[in-house]
């Protein structure tokens, strides 16, 4: 590309996960991330809108970068976060909490919750202490026993990722977000050479083009 795009920038990464022409790769990367606690792979989402409604005027008002839900009702929330703020992993918890209880309006029964996903991609080291760089956070005791399978939070740790071969699709996600910046279009490394690639790979180039333009007209 001539002028190199980040994934990772902000509008860039809505319009990779969040838009309607690009549903196809908002599936391939929920299944890629969540395909061991889902009973079948995802085949169809809706993309809602990324403002959490507020019931009272002086709720706080939260706004994600994707949300979705599939057809079994289950909502799912990706976020994207380069700087390691000491409040973050409150906010993660507050997000999925605010996405889970927004469901019931007041007098509906608890048994119309459905499971929440909260996927996060961290920029920057988040805990420092631990070698792993996929974190699964769910309702569970000290036992492993879980509480109520209704999803919960995922972290992926970009800074801790360093895998040279692909294996899995969400290593493929990973190594996408982290090194297509520096990725000449025309002479791609083998991991890239599938469909979701390629269509990643063309909105970016979506991008590259309108600030080709850009700069040609303001230049």
């Amino acid at each position: 590309m001539r002028h190199p795009i980040d994934p990772k920038i902000d509008c860039v990464f809505k319009a990779l996960l969040g838009s309607q022409a690009n549903r196809a790769l908002l599936i391939h990367f929920l299944n890629a991330t969540l395909g061991q606690d889902l009973a079948g792979p995802l085949t169809e989402v809706e993309i809602l809108n990324p403002y959490n409604e507020r019931e009272f005027l002086d709720d706080k008002l939260s706004i994600v970068d994707v949300k979705a839900r599939d057809q079994a009702g289950r909502l799912y929330q990706i976020e994207l976060q380069l700087l390691n703020l000491p409040e973050l992993p409150a906010r993660m918890l507050y997000g999925w909490a605010d996405l889970y209880s927004a469901q019931l309006q007041d007098g509906e029964p608890y048994e119309h919750l459905r499971p929440t996903y909260a996927i996060w991609l961290l920029g920057q080291t988040l805990r420092s202490g631990l070698c792993e760089w996929f974190h699964r956070f769910r309702l569970r005791d000290d036992q492993g026993r879980e509480l109520l399978d209704h999803g919960g939070l995922y972290l992926l740790e970009l800074s801790k990722f360093a895998a040279e071969t692909v294996v899995t699709e969400l290593e493929r996600w990973l190594k996408f977000f982290i090194e297509a910046p520096r990725l000449d279009e025309s002479h791609l490394p083998e991991w890239m050479h599938t469909q979701e690639m390629h269509q990643a790979m063309s909105t970016l180039k979506a991008f590259s083009e309108k600030e080709r333009l850009s700069y040609v007209w303001y230049g």
